[in-house]
């Protein structure tokens, strides 16, 4: 389900969007012409480009001028490894559409799919190096985070046992570092002072958390149609989110129905049993509940953010996630 940010509706960021599409395509030009269509892939078929976004929003706080070239280079970095990872993704997943287009590995092959995203993590560390060697780090550890996050995920594939520590553990890495890094990233190259930039910091953590727990209850409460796949899907591949682990650990019949039927993939019918089981047992309740934790702890950011238009959109940036659900 596609929610609109109220960051998009800052007054500059129509412009500095246009920006980042300009930039996107020109750090993945090489002079072989295959691989640049490779690497423009899925630059092409669009998106919203919200890390890029929340690097150009972060740098913004506390003033009205457009943001510099760099912030806009610093805005590509992550969102190029945003891309690099979903060319892994889909390669792992074995997808073969991906934002309405056929994914690289559907059309190309897994090799040059896996090749492709390589090269996207390259362009985007060398982006990140040009900013300096503090960006260059952050990055490195970031793209570590984000391989530590869908290992975690990974490992725990069609587990019951899996613990909640093990999922916050997982989406912290996978989805709220970038985020975070995104953040991080605006701040350092606009010059803010420290107290600034570790308050964004907080804001992009707390942002990717709401973010990816509102997504995974949105895959089991959304019907098919507003999600345009079918619902509970994560279910289906074995990765068992918030709601399903609170159901677990809740214990009962349902809970008991629920563990044996899960821990290998689901038929349609089964699905449909376990989708009502944790649409009823209080689980999406505690996930939302958590959520909101975490809008609070973006609040909280935001308190120590200057004042002005750009705090007050992040504000309502995670309230808005928040709301789709609850």
């Amino acid at each position: 389900m596609a929610v609109s940010s109220p960051l998009l509706s800052l007054p500059l960021m129509d412009t500095d969007r246009q920006r980042v599409e300009s930039a996107l395509l020109t750090a993945v030009k090489t002079r072989d012409s295959h691989l640049n269509e490779l690497a423009a892939h899925l630059i092409v078929a669009g998106g919203k480009r919200l890390r890029p976004v929340m690097t150009i929003a972060a740098a913004s706080v506390g003033s009205d001028k457009q943001v510099s070239d760099d912030v806009i280079q610093g805005g590509i970095s992550c969102e190029l490894v945003h891309l690099g990872s979903l060319y892994h993704d889909d390669v792992m997943d074995e997808s073969d559409m991906r934002r309405g287009v056929e994914t690289v590995n559907a059309r190309w092959g897994n090799l040059q799919a896996i090749l492709a995203g390589d090269f996207l993590l390259a362009k985007a560390s060398e982006i990140a190096a040009s900013l300096g060697t503090e960006v260059a780090a952050l990055l490195a550890r970031t793209i570590g985070r984000l391989c530590e996050g869908q290992i975690e995920e990974l490992r725990h594939t069609y587990n019951v046992g899996r613990t909640v520590d093990s999922y916050l553990d997982s989406i912290d890495g996978k989805t709220a570092a970038l985020y975070s890094t995104a953040a991080r990233i605006g701040g350092l190259v606009a010059g803010h002072d420290r107290a600034v930039v570790d308050a964004l910091t907080a804001y992009g953590t707390a942002y990717g958390m709401v973010f990816q727990i509102v997504d995974d209850v949105l895959d089991l409460t959304a019907t098919d149609e507003e999600l345009g796949k079918p619902a509970g899907n994560d279910m289906k591949e074995g990765v068992y989110t918030l709601p399903v682990l609170h159901t677990l650990a809740k214990g009962g019949k349902d809970a008991d129905t629920l563990k044996s039927t899960l821990g290998k993939p689901l038929t349609v019918e089964e699905r449909d049993t376990v989708l009502k089981i944790v649409r009823t047992n209080g689980g999406v309740e505690v996930a939302i509940e958590k959520a909101r934790a975490f809008v609070a702890d973006a609040e909280r950011a935001c308190d120590a953010l200057p004042t002005g238009i750009t705090a007050d959109a992040m504000r309502a940036a995670t309230a808005a996630l928040l709301a789709t659900v609850s």
